[in-house]
């Protein structure tokens, strides 16, 4: 086929075969050629017109193109709907070339090596993200390409626990784009997990890259190492491996040394408070669970950042919250002194203002691609460093004194840009204009010459004017004809015998003298030899400044650590946060608590504040009953926001807040169908409710709001109390829990568990069964759920709330609290007589059907051979899922 190509398409098809799983654009001229199928999906994805070229075959070949100035709109557009794309340059001078001028890729773009800044979130970071993961172990490495930060973090666990740890943590580093090792790819369902929480950004990557040579040399050779220990790798294979191939889907992409790629930083993920996935979503962190939005999150309530670097690092502190004191007291004293100095919260505000973002920046440099305003950006940057400097040396605070010593002013640098670049220079760098004219001897006497020539031509005009007499002649220049004399048509007949005809218009005739030909060879020659001459300039200052790169990261991140805090310190005064006391004790005692992000949405309402005690002795695990919409959700919801926001380092809402550090939150919040994994509402919340009870501690916070109801109530409430009694219990767990629940048979509990107690929701009852939610939280039981009253606030229909008060009172009158058998949780052996009792309650009341048959019989014989001092709580869970659909069968 490729011998019936024309040479330039059999060139193109060559370089497509490289790279058949990405769309190929093939620069020709000014423009971005696709062919055949990649021309088909590029028109349609980007709406852009498809034609069609003579490729040396009978029918032409499909074809579109775009613009090589304007092609990085085009792309980010391929790269968010899921393609990659390789860009095809040419690779020598087409001047210098014989036939067809070499061709070849010099880069493959996919969602995760995207460093155009348009197409980027500058809050955001954009990460690549690696995983190896065999039996024993998994490597997780991360990479943001358009700032060069780099980490990995490996994990040793059960293979299932491993894969749930993934799982967590890529729901805290949120990738844009996963590699894997293939070998573990198609392993079984329990990978599979993964692979459909990520399924649109997850594929495989070669085997051979994962091998443990390869990649450990490929990470020597970026780093610039002779060995891993000084990168605390030494006996980490997983990170090694993990990281490595990272290295090398890196150099196969982008094809350049990647400089800004100089440091790794390793970490375990118990240097963190652990947040699950759905803990993250539950608690809108980073974003709102109903249209995906930064407003309405913690983060939108946060951020008071003056710079790009500041609102990653501040997304990143949220994202991963500390667990050592000693860090989190740094941060609060820096955050502390700010909130007391306004002056000097408000001057680092207006400084960093004018703060670009110096990571991307540095990026743009490494990879070549910047241009002088870039570099004028920089150098803005630079200039506030000293008064930046200066600001925290002279604060009464040691905390900032110290940083503002460690503080590199980059002065050299800022020279380099302030002597060499122009204030306002044009957008390319290969058309001149760029360089400041006495940067370079040269160069200045270029300018001169050019000048000098103008000016020369513009004396030759107004000569030649006097000489012939022609008013109307000028002198121009076209980049066809070079320099010419114009003269209209009227006035040919008045034209010098050494005037050479050039070229005739329709109502004028163009000359050249030897004299102008001679002064255009000078002026032109100089222009082509300047403009080449500010671009080689250009070039050897970037790279300077490219070499400098490790000096100007360490200065970023300093800004960054500043504005994070900063912008902390402007949230606490503004919205009246308190200083968090940070222990190891045990104790939570919030005063007055609020939830950050509800409070500042009230409209016209004011925010009820309340109170929280738990500890690992009396008060363990809080029951809160109580009406839904009365306040339960977010009662709970903002004691873990607090927590969260005291151990990042931030000062809380309340009057007073004493926050026992907690190694993990776990949250189990609302329940919806997962279609798309087959699973009900019922066992996505079972899953849930196992994935805290196997991984919490007696350190975790838990918060579980509802459980049970995604079943008939019995089986509801069955499981509820087993949950309470098993996390209550500080031989099984004993974690701190706040649960929120409508069956008020749990309230029992608080008598018969130690470290139980009831909490309520206070309801005021008005006359005509009307009710207003006070959104108090008090100590005792409520003694019902108000649900029909709250069905009357949602606008129900008077005639159905009347028969469902009607219907209430006649299942009331058949209760099984009415009973006077109560449920005794330390005695096993009653569960056959709570089972003898249920049957008794459901046969005798006149509207229930008779559920109990033979088949159900069967259902009771296997409750009764189960031995539950055997059965953990994932099995419990997965016997009552089974029973609970046998049932569903009668």
């Amino acid at each position: 086929m490729l011998t019936k190509l024309t040479p330039m398409m059999k060139q193109y098809m060559e370089v497509k075969d490289k790279y058949k799983d990405c769309i190929l654009f093939f620069r020709l001229g000014d423009f971005y050629e696709m062919f055949f199928d990649d021309a088909i999906i590029a028109s349609r994805e980007l709406e852009i017109t498809l034609t069609g070229r003579d490729c040396g075959q009978q029918e032409r070949a499909p074809m579109c193109g775009v613009p090589f100035h304007s092609a990085d709109s085009y792309i980010a557009k391929l790269v968010e709907k899921g393609y990659k794309v390789a860009i095809c340059e040419q690779i020598e001078d087409a001047s210098k070339s014989v036939g067809i001028v070499k061709r070849d890729v010099i880069r493959v773009i996919t969602p995760g090596t995207i460093i155009d800044t348009k197409a980027l979130d500058e809050k955001s970071n954009n990460y690549l993200c690696a995983i190896y993961l065999d039996d024993k172990g998994c490597g997780i490495s991360y990479v943001d390409i358009s700032t060069g930060e780099l980490y990995t973090t490996e994990i040793v666990e059960t293979y299932s626990k491993t894969i749930t740890s993934i799982i967590d943590e890529l729901g805290k580093i949120n990738p844009t784009e996963i590699i894997t090792n293939p070998s573990m790819f198609n392993k079984d369902e329990t990978f599979n997990a993964i692979k459909k929480k990520f399924q649109s950004i997850i594929r495989e990557y070669n085997d051979w890259a994962f091998e443990y040579s390869l990649t450990e040399e490929n990470i020597k050779r970026q780093l610039s190492v002779i060995s891993l220990d000084g990168l605390g790798l030494s006996d980490k294979k997983y990170s090694t491996i993990s990281t490595g191939a990272l290295i090398e889907y890196l150099n196969e992409t982008q094809k350049i040394s990647l400089n800004h790629i100089n440091h790794i930083t390793t970490y375990s993920i118990n240097n963190y408070m652990i947040l699950d996935i759905n803990t993250r979503k539950n608690l809108e962190l980073i974003e709102t669970l109903r249209g995906k939005s930064k407003k309405g999150s913690l983060l939108s309530i946060l951020d008071k950042t003056s710079t790009a670097m500041g609102a990653r690092l501040l997304k990143k502190w949220i994202e991963e919250p500390l667990i050592d004191k000693k860090r989190i007291e740094n941060r609060l004293d820096i955050v502390e002194y700010l909130t007391e100095d306004l002056i000097l919260m408000n001057d680092i505000k207006d400084v960093l203002n004018d703060v670009y973002d110096i990571e991307r920046l540095m990026g743009r440099v490494i990879y070549g691609n910047c241009n002088g305003r870039d570099l004028i950006s920089l150098k803005i940057s630079i200039e506030k460093l000293p008064m930046l400097k200066n600001m925290l040396i002279e604060s009464n605070s040691d905390k900032l004194k110290k940083i503002g010593n460690k503080m590199d002013c980059l002065q050299d640098i800022f020279n380099l840009i302030n002597n060499s670049i122009i204030e306002d220079p044009p957008i390319s760098i290969k058309e001149g204009g760029i360089i400041k004219s006495d940067f370079d001897e040269s160069l200045y006497e270029l300018r001169e010459a050019m000048t000098k020539g103008k000016q020369w031509l513009s004396e030759l005009e107004e000569k030649e004017k006097r000489s012939t007499g022609i008013r109307t002649l000028k002198v121009g220049f076209n980049k066809v004809f070079g320099y010419f004399i114009e003269v209209s048509k009227s006035n040919i007949k008045l034209v010098p015998e050494n005037y050479v005809r050039k070229q005739t218009l329709s109502n004028a005739e163009r000359y050249i003298t030897s004299e102008l030909k001679e002064m255009e060879n000078k002026i032109l020659g100089a222009e082509e030899k300047m403009v080449e001459l500010e671009y080689n300039l250009f070039t050897s200052i970037r790279n300077t400044i490219r070499d400098e790169v490790k000096r100007i990261q360490e200065i970023s991140k300093l800004i960054a650590n500043i504005d994070v805090m900063n912008s902390l310190a402007q949230t606490a005064y503004k919205n009246n946060y308190v200083r968090p006391i940070i222990t190891n004790d045990g104790v939570f005692d919030i005063k007055n608590g609020r939830h950050p992000v509800v409070e500042k949405v009230l409209d016209g309402e004011l925010f009820v504040p309340n109170d929280t005690l738990l500890d690992s002795k009396e008060n363990r695990l809080s029951i809160i009953t109580g009406p839904n919409m009365a306040g339960k959700s977010t009662y709970m919801r903002q004691v873990a926001l607090i927590t969260l926001m005291g151990q990042m380092g931030s000062f809380v809402p309340a009057d007073e807040a004493r926050i026992s550090i907690v190694d993990k939150i776990f949250t189990r919040i609302g329940a919806s169908d997962d279609l798309s994994q087959g699973q009900s509402t019922f066992m996505v919340e079972m899953s849930e409710v196992a994935n805290i009870l196997n991984n919490g501690t007696k350190d975790s916070l838990i918060i579980l709001d509802e459980i049970g109801r995604g079943t008939s109530t019995y089986d509801g409430l069955s499981i509820a109390w087993a949950v309470v009694e098993y996390i209550s219990d500080i031989k099984k767990l004993g974690a701190k829990t706040l649960f929120a629940t409508h069956y008020h048979e749990l309230t029992e509990l608080e008598n018969k568990l130690k470290g139980v107690k009831n909490y309520k929701i206070l309801v005021q009852e008005k006359e005509g069964e009307d009710i207003v939610f006070l959104r108090k939280i008090v100590r005792g039981g409520a003694d019902r759920s108000y649900g029909i009253e709250v069905a009357k606030l949602a606008g129900v229909r008077n005639e159905v709330i009347q028969r469902a008060y009607e219907i209430l009172s006649n299942l009331e009158n058949n209760d099984i609290n009415n009973s006077n058998e109560n449920i005794d949780s330390t005695n096993n052996k009653n569960i056959e007589q709570e089972i003898a009792i249920t049957e008794s309650i459901i046969q005798n009341k006149d509207h229930q059907l008779d559920l109990f048959s033979t088949q159900e019989n069967e259902i009771i014989k296997k409750l009764k051979n189960i031995d539950i001092m055997k059965v953990t709580p994932l099995d419990a869970i997965n016997i009552l899922y089974k029973l609970c659909e046998e049932s569903k069968k009668l």
